[in-house]
């Protein structure tokens, strides 16, 4: 099982729709990444005035190629489409984590 973390942060005034995000998006994503062992998603959305993050996402997929996979697709057009309807925070960090 591998983790792929995405991280959106901006300063305070950027727009960031956490219902939009924990809801519609992460729908369309599994949609779009089921077949590359998308599994669950969470979202998290921790507070702190030193780096202004908005969120954290966690995208559980059933190994590390399924992630690579799911971002290479041509299905990820359609998901980085819509990050707009959620947010116009200008960092998204994504990151692997793996169980060892």
């Amino acid at each position: 099982m591998t983790k792929m973390i995405v991280v959106c942060t901006g300063d305070p005034g950027a727009r960031f729709d956490r219902d939009y995000y924990a809801n519609d998006h992460f729908k369309l994503a599994m949609a779009c990444w089921e077949e590359y062992g998308l599994q669950s998603v969470e979202a998290f959305f921790p507070y702190s005035e030193a780096r202004n993050w908005k969120s954290i996402g966690i995208y559980t997929f059933s190994s590390t190629q399924g992630v690579y996979d799911a971002l290479k697709s041509p299905k990820i057009q359609q998901v980085m489409d819509d990050v707009k309807n959620f947010t116009d925070a200008p960092v998204v960090l994504r990151s692997l984590f793996t169980e060892f």
